[in-house]
């Protein structure tokens, strides 16, 4: 990061700011002006949102616009931190200009089609077919624990376009229309009452050709770098992790809950809590580090490390929160069925998020699979056997 790279970014901010006024405008309309300046994703190219500047100047940039009353990002749009990298990554310039502006501003919502009823942890397994007709493809095939698929308009979506080639070779990625006839979006129920997650069923669905992210065969190279930037994501929204200030987060709310139930407790209680806020602690610097050592706009492995340190802590920080309570934690929730336009980590206090926090594990990739990522391409572990690695995916047996 150059002193004329900050100069740019201020003398953008400065501009900007000077001809439209974020609390006299809609949200969509000034970050529509954000994004023309280059101040959306600064590591972006110009033209696409960004001025191609080292990414911790957006962090500047941010500051700025919340000292001039700019309300953050809506969270109903935490997909746009998955999709923008990877179009910005393997898009061509037709699909950046057509995709880019309108995600950022929140006009177009998102979310990630990627999971199968038989293909999870084993992603590159998944079978939704995509067959070429034209200048069209015609998809058919299910997606399940899909993320806020209610409320988007377009998703992230991986088939399978090429049966005869190894699993990882025939994938091939797509922007899909989830008003596209065809398409039928169906809730799925959680323990916490709320259906945040859906199944997503595509029936003859024409998707254009021009809607394809990336080339052809290469839809694994670009579900990566969602893949990672999701991890990143999530690793740094639980306990507290990506927030700058200690002490925040989901572990403020357990030392809240601790000293409001000090008296009920003594001192039984205050090294596990302490203990807690040291992993926390751990977390929001590890979560620090990666941003800083990050030379680009997609993230390394340090977002698995965080995702999967996140998860399990999440679990422990709620875990105790409802022990705090004694028996008034098991009461006082809401389990009313309803269709969040969120994905909210911790919700409506420590009952939710302790509910909630189950999925933890699970989302973004199982704790067990973060675990074989870091061994594997972290520690230079010996990796799992993979008997089906080079054969045809037609050929490999599936339950």
């Amino acid at each position: 990061m150059s002193d004329a790279q900050l100069q740019s970014v201020e003398a953008a901010l400065d501009t900007l700011l000077a001809d439209h006024d974020p609390t006299a405008e809609s949200y969509e309309e000034f970050r529509g002006h954000q994004f023309d300046a280059g101040l959306a994703w600064v590591q972006f190219p110009k033209g696409n949102g960004g001025l191609g500047v080292a990414p911790q100047l957006q962090r500047v940039v941010n500051k700025r616009l919340a000292q001039a009353g700019a309300p953050p990002t809506d969270p109903s749009m935490f997909f746009l931190a998955l999709a923008g990298p990877t179009i910005v990554t393997h898009g061509d310039d037709a699909v950046k200009d057509r995709f880019l502006r309108p995600m950022w501003t929140g006009e177009e919502k998102w979310c990630q089609l990627f999971s199968e009823p038989g293909a999870g942890s084993d992603f590159a397994g998944l079978g939704t077919k995509a067959i070429r007709d034209g200048d069209e493809w015609i998809v058919n095939g299910q997606k399940v624990w899909n993320t806020l698929a209610h409320i988007a308009d377009f998703g992230m979506l991986v088939t399978r376009t090429d049966p005869n080639a190894p699993k990882h070779k025939g994938m091939t990625y797509f922007a899909l229309d989830m008003k596209a006839e065809g398409v039928d979006v169906r809730p799925l129920r959680q323990i916490t009452g709320e259906a945040e997650f859906n199944e997503v069923y595509m029936t003859d669905v024409r998707v254009p050709d021009a809607h394809r992210v990336g080339a052809e065969g290469e839809g694994w190279r670009a579900s990566l770098t969602t893949l990672m930037n999701e991890r990143a994501a999530i690793g740094g929204s639980g306990g507290g992790g990506s927030r700058p200030k200690r002490g925040g987060g989901a572990i403020g709310n357990l030392v809240e809950l601790y000293r409001a139930n000090a008296d009920r407790h003594g001192e039984s209680m205050r090294d596990e809590v302490m203990q807690l806020w040291i992993r926390a602690e751990i977390l929001r610097l590890t979560n620090m580090r990666a941003g800083e050592l990050a030379k680009s706009g997609n993230p390394g492995p340090e977002g698995s490390v965080g995702k999967a340190v996140m998860a399990i802590l999440n679990q422990d920080l709620w875990e105790t929160a409802i022990d705090l309570q004694g028996p008034a934690g098991l009461i006082g929730y809401d389990y009313t069925f309803r269709r969040p336009d969120s994905s909210d980590m911790i919700g409506d206090g420590p009952g939710y998020a302790f509910l909630r926090a189950r999925a933890n594990t699970i989302e973004g990739g199982t704790t067990e699979v973060m675990k074989n990522i870091l061994g594997e391409q972290v520690l230079g572990l010996p990796g799992e056997p993979r008997v089906d690695k080079d054969r045809p995916w037609i050929e490999v047996p599936r339950g």
